[in-house]
């Protein structure tokens, strides 16, 4: 196994900022990632505010190597055209489901919230499409999940998530996408999140799964939380402890709620992960 020496990620885009003065803040999640030899830009956000805070935060995107893509939702993948008109022809890790005609529908209210650009568009202004259903180690020391084993019995599928179909009928969105990135330092394992659609803890035991012995350092990003009630809360918080994470950052859909429930819970070990916040491991 390859370990990186270092780790550097800084939020570009977040529901919220925590500084400095002039950052944007959205409903989307789009973090830098760095380590030794490589930079990746994990999620775009909405579009909004990746350029302009990048520069803020002297965050170079012509400067990265890769993109990978959590899942094929519009507050994760609405700033692509504008990084790839920035970076230039790149490789997009992603899932082959990225691109599914996808709905949010509750009540009356009937959302389109699925990726809003053709994959030929997209292909035809730098984007190489790199589909992955497994985990796949990118580079060295540098992993996606790929699909997630649905394993707890109180992580379920958003059932607000919905696929069209050809007769323009609506069936559950199993969400199969949601994939994370893991990359492994001298410090342990860094688990950066898109939305963890999947399942925060379904999340974990898979890596812990796939990379046995090394211990989980950071997660960071989207929990999804935000849409839990109270008991699957619970025994997300109560399974948390059999992972020993030494840090956990909290954004997007973890909601304010629950991320002020978790800081209650976890206290030093947590910190909210805002548009301009840090990591360095």
């Amino acid at each position: 196994m390859a370990s990186h020496t270092g780790l550097t990620a800084t939020v570009l885009c977040e529901n919220s900022v925590s500084g400095p003065f002039g950052l944007t803040g959205e409903h989307g999640w789009a973090i830098f990632v760095e380590t030794d030899n490589r930079k990746i830009l994990f999620d775009t956000g909405q579009g909004q505010g990746i350029i302009a805070n990048s520069l803020i935060l002297d965050k170079d995107i012509m400067e990265i190597d890769a993109i990978v893509l959590s899942h094929g939702h519009y507050d994760h993948t609405g700033g692509l055209p504008q990084v790839l008109n920035l970076a230039g022809r790149r490789p997009v890790f992603c899932h082959p489901d990225v691109f599914l005609d996808r709905w949010w529908i509750k009540d009356d209210i009937q959302r389109e919230i699925g990726l809003r650009y053709k994959r030929s568009w997209l292909e035809s202004i730098g984007a190489d499409f790199q589909f992955h259903r497994n985990f796949k180690e990118i580079y060295p020391g540098i992993h996606i999940t790929g699909e997630i084993p649905r394993t707890t019995s109180f992580e379920p599928v958003d059932p607000h998530m919905k696929l069209r179909t050809s007769d323009r009928g609506w069936t559950q969105d199993p969400l199969f996408d949601d994939l994370s990135m893991v990359i492994e330092t001298e410090k342990g394992l860094v688990v950066i999140l898109g939305c963890a659609h999947a399942g925060l803890i379904n999340i974990l035991e898979y890596v812990r799964k796939m990379l046995p012995g090394r211990p989980i350092h950071t997660v960071v990003g989207g929990t999804h939380l935000g849409f839990a009630d109270i008991t699957q809360f619970e025994k997300t918080v109560e399974a948390l402890d059999r992972f020993d994470i030494k840090r956990i950052g909290a954004s997007h859909c973890t909601g304010l709620e629950n991320g002020a429930r978790l800081y209650n819970r976890l206290g030093d070990r947590f910190f909210f992960a805002s548009a301009g916040t840090t990591i360095q491991i």
